[in-house]
């Protein structure tokens, strides 16, 4: 696969680019980002570079080396993965890569190792891998992929390039599903849950999804400081534990970052199926006040995530959007 089929990570891209073309590609790059937001299509994208035998800095997709490694059978690549009944990746694992990294490729120019995911290497594994990192056989190439770099050891994250993935924004979580032929209204309600993540948004339950949707939406455009039971009536239907809460602040961010959109007179949003809905939660307030709002749900989306209580951080949250409600 070409570089021009990775979606959202265009900087990232050229930096690698710009790296292949000067032929100084680093031996160890840290990944790091959610999954499903590309990391592991641009590590193989990557490898295919390197080892494509017509282009000089991203890969053909028809060459012998690029078939190979899109048919997942190329000798001079190995994926280590926790074994199936294993939580960890062991230090055995990372002992053998030790061993076939050592060892001269069969056909392409390097060997290469993919860690996925980095952070579940034991801390034996990771002391072994150090090593390796220190001293890297001179034809080999070692790709961590993690969702938080903090995870690894100091001393492993310190000899390795990171590299930081952004998630996915929802206008390409859509674009990505509509590729992939999911029609657009189904694609449009799971694209703004997905957290940048493509797998998560295939994941997610559409007709669930659907009717927790209208239930927000209907509880958010009631919320007056008049009548203050609308306020504690809404945080207490659509509270939960912390995954549910945080579920339901990322749907109003993106209800709100469509409402911010309209404000500022781009009629382009993800959440195009109730666009009247977000044009009445737009109408609501003035368009400062509305980008005001989207970073107290930022705020309280981060309190929750450091174990704030979700039903008093919603309590909080709706009375602050009740107050200038219009």
């Amino acid at each position: 696969m070409p570089f021009s089929d990775i979606c959202g990570h265009d900087r990232i891209i050229e930096v690698l680019r710009r790296s292949l073309r000067s032929g100084k590609t680093a031996h160890s790059y840290l990944f790091e980002g959610v999954s499903g937001c590309g990391r592991k299509k641009t590590a193989l994208t990557l490898i295919q570079a390197l080892f494509c035998q017509v282009l000089p800095d991203d890969a053909c997709g028809t060459c012998p080396s690029c078939r190979k490694i899109d048919g997942g059978n190329h000798p001079d690549i190995h994926l280590i993965t926790p074994l199936p009944d294993k939580r960890d990746i062991s230090v055995e694992q990372l002992r053998d890569m030790q061993h076939v990294l050592a060892l001269r490729p069969y056909e392409a120019p390097r060997k290469v190792c993919i860690v996925d995911p980095a952070e579940r290497m034991s801390v034996s594994a990771a002391n072994s891998l150090l090593k390796t990192l220190e001293e890297p056989p001179g034809n080999a190439l070692i790709i961590l992929l993690t969702e938080n770099a903090g995870m690894l050891l100091p001393t492993v994250r310190s000899r390795c390039q990171l590299i930081r993935f952004a998630p996915l924004s929802p206008e390409h979580v859509l674009s990505l599903l509509e590729l992939g032929g999911m029609n657009l209204e189904a694609a449009a309600i799971v694209a703004p849950m997905s957290g940048g993540s493509l797998q998560k948004a295939l994941e997610l339950d559409n007709e669930a999804l659907t009717l927790r949707r209208e239930a927000v939406l209907s509880r958010v455009t009631q919320l007056n400081i008049h009548k203050i039971a609308t306020v504690f009536d809404a945080s207490e239907e659509l509270s939960g534990n912390r995954d549910t809460t945080l579920e339901l602040l990322d749907m109003l961010l993106s209800f709100f970052r469509d409402a911010v959109h309209l404000g500022a007179g781009n009629g382009d949003i993800v959440n195009r199926s109730v666009r009247s809905a977000i044009e009445s939660i737009a109408a609501r307030r003035s368009f400062p006040r509305n980008l005001e709002l989207l970073e107290n749900i930022y705020e309280t989306r981060r309190d929750v995530q450091r174990n704030a209580n979700p039903k008093l951080a919603l309590d909080q949250l709706f009375l602050t959007m009740a107050s200038d409600s219009r």
